[in-house]
């Protein structure tokens, strides 16, 4: 199985930014633990913070991954065409939140790829990438 980890913008500062929010472990030391923990699985990785490279990178990997795993970090909230791209593709895209969007701004509260995502997991750290992993590779 193949599953693609697609991450919007400033999750490349991930370890150094805001790490009473976000942690203090950066997502190429996570992903290496998740290929460990996974050796089954085939992992595509792609982190833009440019909003068009998201959408070709979920466009790209549909086509070549089982499944997708996406957070789109702050465009979660205002890209119409994120959630369009998300709505275009037919493999199952599990849409993920590190932090507990409810609990932040409430502009947080409103996603464009919920309503067209499997599933959402928000709030539980990285620990949502293993979670969303587990999930579609059963």
């Amino acid at each position: 199985m193949k599953i693609a980890i697609i991450n919007g913008p400033n999750l490349n500062l991930l370890g150094t930014r805001e790490t009473a929010v976000y942690g203090e472990k950066s997502f190429d030391v996570f992903l290496e633990e998740l290929k460990l923990a996974f050796p089954h699985i085939e992992f595509i990785y792609v982190q833009s913070n440019i909003e068009g490279e998201l959408i070709d990178a979920i466009q790209k990997c549909s086509i070549v991954a089982d499944a997708l795993i996406l957070n789109p970090a702050g465009y979660t909230h205002t890209s119409v065409a994120i959630g369009d791209a998300v709505a275009a593709i037919s493999k199952p895209v599990i849409e993920v939140h590190i932090s507990n969007v409810f609990s932040r701004e409430s502009f947080r509260h409103q996603s464009f790829v919920s309503p067209k995502a499997k599933g959402t997991i928000i709030g539980l750290g990285l620990k949502g990438y293993e979670l969303a992993v587990r999930f579609l590779s059963e």
